[in-house]
């Protein structure tokens, strides 16, 4: 049966709607045979007249006003069709497929049951799991029915899975080498007792890319004929997940940690390429001239092409990239080859075999673009729900590693800034101090004493300002750095003054007011060097790395006696009060130090941020066995509560309500990252002005 297309470039579905449909789920379907389906609006007449080139078919939704349908109807197409598009993606693909006769439809098998044929109790609870389920003939594997999320999974439609078997959804050969044929042989030589088996078995998903599967057979009868009841779980997507989530951690710390930009771009670009392969990814920045675009990191593709678009315009119709910038606005061209945006510049990603680029931009702030994050495929496809994630994942971190590199950059220059300040400060206070050395022996002692101090000055503000990893730190430091700065040079004209009197004869009052002066000095300095230490060693110990804990089984009791010593001491100097009411005998297998550090860090936030303005307060802290084989922690204080616009951010990295007065912005963050993670829990809060709880549930078992 030959297909009804006009050439063999002709492989375009054009769908026309009022609104847009969405076309990746069908595309899902369409890409294994070559084809795939594009979306217009019905009023975008301009995109009608261009609409025939490599259109294959024309799909009206049959909804639409005959008016709107005339202009597309002149573009020349010559199949058009006017559908419901209603339907489930699958059967819209399987409809598109079999009208252009890419498809044959499923033919019967007498003797055997099919999808029509069978009880109807049976098809509706099929077609209604919530996992992808096949129905196998028992003796050859063959398939007679599947349900909507199996053919998702796998790209086919109901005809093609229909007239295929078991085995061809497979690598030939399984990852251990044995051959799949061989692998199917053993599980069903299991099931000829009758009883559900399960195995490992590695399929192939809609595009081809393996994908680590548990399946579930169980044997069933239906009018007399041997089934199987396959149930398929697709666990590759866990291991992805989690890879995913690790690597966003690491990326975190090494932007942290001031690993050069380049480097954790190429890191970022390689990870988001592990979850979706072949997909190949770059990262564009704005160029010094606001006018150009600057090639930053793309390990994967080819030099020649990233050569090729460095430094072009932005513009309204500059590709992919180029548009996202210019427009702030998500670019997603499923076709490079047919997509006006490209049209002056096709030939060069034709070259390299490249036809379908998604860019978004990334954003410094509502209103300040940085760059743009690109995926490209060598063949024309738009983007999933899944691709989306990865979008948002990849520019929130590249964000945040360009708004670092940055900031970091602006410290730089303050700190050689500084620096130049404080060699100039301390040569104007040796020559004072060389100067005074000739007066008398009590001024000496004085000036030595004001010496000494504005070193010590001078080497803390060197120690921090070279410390400082992050723009909140830099502002922590700024306050105290600034007050010892202040009060060191008000010294120096205070000595540069007392020298003047020395030639008139010096009395005694203006030296004691002197001495007075710099004992005062020595206060506000040593008050303000106090602070900046406190602030390195508390983002010190937010900075601890929890992939070294040792796992043991521990009582929680211990782990909240191990931690009263120090959150006491805090509790007191804040007039706050700590209720306890822990459960006895509460056993957990898992990490004890992380959870101590989680627990101190949720009570360290209620005495920075709950009780500001106050001078007492009261926090309860209770742990009680829950339902369902796990501990349920709950802390809680009756303080100011957390602000609506907040609670959603509160576990961002480096988000914090109290810069300039103790926040880190890493807490929370880092005590989400241990319940969640290391740990396997949730944590949940909730907030209103007359307090906040937050609640975690622990399992009695920590993941591996």
């Amino acid at each position: 049966m030959a297909a009804l297309l006009p050439s063999s470039e002709h492989r375009r579905i054009l769908i026309v709607s009022d609104p847009v449909y969405a076309v990746a789920p069908l595309n899902t379907m369409l890409v294994r045979h070559g084809m795939w389906a594009d979306s217009r609006a019905a009023t975008d007449t301009q995109a009608a007249e261009g609409a025939a080139e490599h259109t294959a078919l024309l799909v009206f939704d049959q909804t639409l006003d005959v008016g709107l349908c005339a202009p597309w109807q002149q573009a020349g197409i010559l199949q058009v069709v006017h559908w419901d598009l209603q339907l489930a993606p699958d059967l819209l693909a399987e409809k598109i497929l079999l009208h252009l006769r890419i498809l044959s439809p499923a033919p019967s098998r007498p003797g055997l049951p099919d999808k029509d044929t069978l009880q109807i109790n049976y098809h509706h609870m099929l077609a209604h799991s919530p996992d992808p389920v096949l129905l196998l003939h028992a003796a050859d594997l063959s398939i007679i029915d599947s349900n909507q999320h199996a053919r998702r999974l796998f790209g086919l439609t109901e005809a093609e899975l229909l007239q295929t078997h078991f085995d061809a959804l497979c690598p030939a050969n399984q990852p251990d080498g044995v051959a799949t044929q061989v692998r199917l042989q053993i599980c069903q030589q299991k099931n000829a007792s009758s009883t559900p088996q399960r195995c490992k078995i590695t399929m192939l998903g809609w595009q081809n890319q393996p994908l680590e599967c548990d399946v579930a057979l169980v044997p069933v009868t239906v009018d007399g004929h041997a089934l199987l009841h396959t149930r398929i779980v697709d666990i590759s997507s866990g291991r992805l997940a989690e890879e995913l989530r690790e690597g966003k951690t690491q990326l975190l710390e090494m932007i942290a940690s001031g690993v050069p930009l380049a480097t954790t771009l190429d890191r970022l670009m390689l990870l988001i390429e592990s979850q979706a392969p072949p997909v190949l990814c770059t990262i564009m920045l704005v160029a010094e001239d606001g006018v150009t675009m600057q090639a930053v990191s793309a390990p994967s593709m080819p030099p020649d092409y990233m050569a090729s678009i460095d430094g072009l315009a932005i513009g309204p119709s500059v590709g992919s990239c180029g548009t996202a910038i210019y427009r702030k606005q998500n670019v997603m061209v499923s076709d490079i080859m047919t997509d006006p945006l490209w049209a002056p510049y096709k030939e060069i990603p034709a070259k390299f075999g490249l036809r379908a680029c998604w860019a978004t931009p990334i954003m410094a702030n509502p209103t300040t673009v940085l760059g743009s994050f690109a995926m490209y495929y060598r063949e024309p496809r738009s983007p999933t729900e899944n691709d989306q994630q990865l979008i948002a994942a990849a520019t929130q971190i590249a964000r945040i590693a360009v708004n670092s590199t940055r900031r970091e950059a602006e410290l730089q220059r303050h700190r050689e800034h500084l620096e130049v300040l404080v060699q100039e400060r301390t040569a104007q206070l040796q020559q004072a101090k060389e100067e005074a050395e000739h007066a008398n022996e009590e001024l000496t002692v004085a000036l030595e004493n004001l010496s000494m101090t504005q070193e010590e000055l001078v080497r803390r503000d060197k120690l921090a300002a070279l410390g400082a990893l992050v723009a909140g730190v830099a502002h922590e430091l700024n306050t105290p750095i600034g007050n010892c700065l202040i009060m060191a040079s008000s010294m120096s004209e205070r000595t540069a003054s007392l020298r003047a009197q020395l030639v008139n004869g010096l009395r005694r009052s203006t030296l004691d007011t002197y001495l007075q002066q710099a004992s005062d000095a020595d206060a506000v300095v040593l008050r303000n060097l106090n602070r900046a230490a406190q602030l390195v060693a508390s983002f010190k110990r937010i900075a601890v790395d929890s992939n070294n804990a040792q796992r043991e089984r521990y009582l929680l009791a211990d782990v909240i006696n191990a931690m009263r010593p120090v959150i006491e001491t805090k509790l007191k100097q804040h007039g706050i009060e700590l209720h306890e009411d822990v459960a006895p005998g509460l056993v957990l297998d898992g990490y004890p130090g992380p959870l101590g550090q989680a627990l101190e860090n949720l009570i360290d936030n209620c005495v920075v941020h709950a009780f500001k303005g106050r001078s007492h307060g009261a926090i309860h802290f209770s742990a009680q066995p829950g339902e369902h084989d796990e501990i349920i922690v709950n802390i809680s204080d009756d303080g100011v509560g957390i602000p609506e616009a907040s609670l959603s951010r509160i576990y961002d990295p480096f988000f914090t309500t109290q810069l300039g007065a103790g926040g880190s912005g890493l807490g929370l963050y880092r005590t989400h990252n241990i319940i969640t993670g290391l740990l396997g829990g949730r944590i949940d809060v909730q907030s209103s002005p007359q307090g906040t709880c937050f609640t975690i549930h622990l399992p009695l078992v920590a993941p591996n």
